[in-house]
């Protein structure tokens, strides 16, 4: 009776339902659950709900003084930076990076473990850690020869240093820890200081970034001006002795501004007015006829038939006006008419001005690699897909000339644009890797949240399909940022007050 057919096959089905049943739910409690219902969450590395709460809870009661509970509690970090490690390595894209700021807040008891707890429960395996922005910088104030005040200032916090131990803790967590760094934007700070005047650049209407409608807080600096290398310099040389796994150069151009001033169309709207700037701009003359209409159109925005045959007769001994860039036969004299020439002579001083102004920009963010490429660490620049355009006879106001980054550098695109669906900003990083070298590191910065549309703004989800769909490449992207997908949680440390 036990032997019939019926029964065993009755038999099979029951233990095969019953291994069903338990291999599912050893998979539910997995960090990294691998059931069906969950493959969304799967697909980018997120670990479970339950599994993110049985750390916290470890770590929270690790915090009131339980040993048992701090070794769990450091066990589970390590497995769960493990478990990473492995998805990531079989999940595109291979790195997942986010965008993170921290506060003096974050120098309390466990504090940075929770931040960065939060970062693995998301899936990611890299962080961008601000480090100077907005004219103050994660240096502590007993270690900080910088210009720029420290982040942190409390009382009795002088010898904390926010920037190594967020490297350590998210190192422990198999977290590689980039710091992030505003560039040509030295902060409000730098403005105070009359020893600096100089160093700040200035339009043709004698303003600087400061004096823009909308902005109290950048201040754009003039890239030739040698006291604003130095000072950029030294504070990247101590933010390269903590040894981040890498350095993101962020602001690599001029102010944006808005309305019609969003588009440069002539000399008063470039940043070529401080000392340095304009000096260096001469320096690019070959020749006497060269440096004197540099000078004219510099000073008035134009050049004029006259001031082609004044120039002419000051220096007879000349043939053409020359400077670095302009192809024509100097040793021969044109035929052509003052007249004549002075349109082609307008448009090439006015291209002369626009390259003048972005190769600053190139050579600053060079020298500011510098330091962290003598040490084998990795560097990166931050860019804008559309901040390089021509439009018309006139350029995007921020000058950002990424198409001449070199491919040394990682590049960082932002991919913001908005249009109801993930279109244009695909449209961005085919833009940006069509115009990269073989061999340049291209990864994306995607703006958004997980599971949800933020305005016009598709889902994080929605964007990395949309990318993996197109370009499988991609070895990396990144999200902006922490701030976005826990906003209580930075508001909280924003604005609490260190105890």
């Amino acid at each position: 009776m036990f032997n019939s057919p019926l029964n065993f096959a009755s038999k099979i089905l029951f233990w095969r339902c019953l291994f069903a049943t338990i291999f599912t739910s050893s998979l539910l409690v997995s960090p990294f659950g691998k059931q069906p219902a969950q493959a969304q969450i799967t697909e980018y590395c997120q670990l479970s709900t339950a599994a993110a709460k049985a750390k916290e809870d470890l770590r929270l009661s690790a915090l009131k003084g339980n040993q048992d509970a701090q070794n769990r509690y450091q066990q589970l970090v390590q497995q769960h930076a493990q478990e990473l490690q492995n998805c990531r390595n079989r999940t595109w894209p291979e790195t997942q990076a986010i965008w993170l700021r921290l506060y003096p807040c974050d120098i309390q008891p466990g504090a940075i473990d929770q931040v960065m707890d939060r970062v693995v429960n998301r899936g990611y395996n890299k962080i961008y850690v601000e480090v100077f922005s907005d004219g103050q910088v994660l240096l502590p104030v007993a270690s900080n020869p910088t210009v720029w005040p420290s982040i942190v200032r409390t009382p009795g916090a002088e010898n904390i240093d926010l920037l190594s131990a967020a490297i350590q803790k998210g190192r422990e967590r198999g977290l590689k820890v980039y710091a992030w760094v505003f560039t040509n934007n030295f902060g409000y700070t730098y403005a105070q200081r009359p020893d600096r005047a100089e160093a700040i650049a200035r339009n043709g209407k004698g303003q600087t970034s400061l004096y823009l409608p909308g902005n109290s807080s950048q201040l754009y600096i003039d890239p030739y001006n040698t006291q604003a290398k130095r000072d950029y310099y030294q504070m990247v040389q101590e933010v390269v002795r903590r040894r981040p796994d890498g350095i993101l150069f962020d602001y690599v151009r001029y102010p944006r501004q808005t309305g019609s001033n969003s588009i440069a169309t002539k000399v008063s709207d470039l940043w070529l007015f401080s000392p340095a700037t304009k000096e260096a701009l001469f320096r690019r003359a070959q020749n006497n006829k060269g440096l004197e209409l540099i000078r004219r159109f510099l000073g008035k925005g134009y050049v004029t038939a006259g001031d082609i045959t004044a120039v002419d007769q000051l220096h007879p001994q000349e043939s053409e006006p020359m400077w670095q860039g302009r192809i024509t036969q100097p040793e021969q004299k044109s035929i052509l008419s003052a007249t004549q020439r002075q349109p082609l002579l307008q448009v090439q001083l006015w291209q002369l001005a626009v390259a003048h102004a972005m190769q600053g920009i190139l050579d600053f963010v060079n020298l500011a690699a510098y330091p962290a490429q003598q040490q084998g660490i990795p560097s990166g620049a931050v860019f804008f897909p559309d901040g390089n355009q021509a439009i018309g006879q006139g350029y995007d106001s921020r000058l950002q000339p990424w198409d001449r980054f070199p491919s040394s550098l990682e590049w960082h695109p932002m991919s913001y644009s908005t249009c109801g669906n993930a279109s244009c900003i695909v449209q961005e990083v085919q833009r940006v890797l069509n115009a990269a070298q073989p061999g340049t590191k291209v990864i994306p910065a995607l703006a958004g949240s997980w599971g949800k549309s933020v305005g016009n703004r598709p889902s994080l989800e929605t964007q990395m399909q949309a990318l993996r769909q197109s370009t499988p490449q991609l070895a990396g992207v990144s999200h902006f940022a922490y701030s976005w997908q826990y906003p209580e949680h930075d508001s909280d440390r924003k604005f609490c007050r260190v105890r």
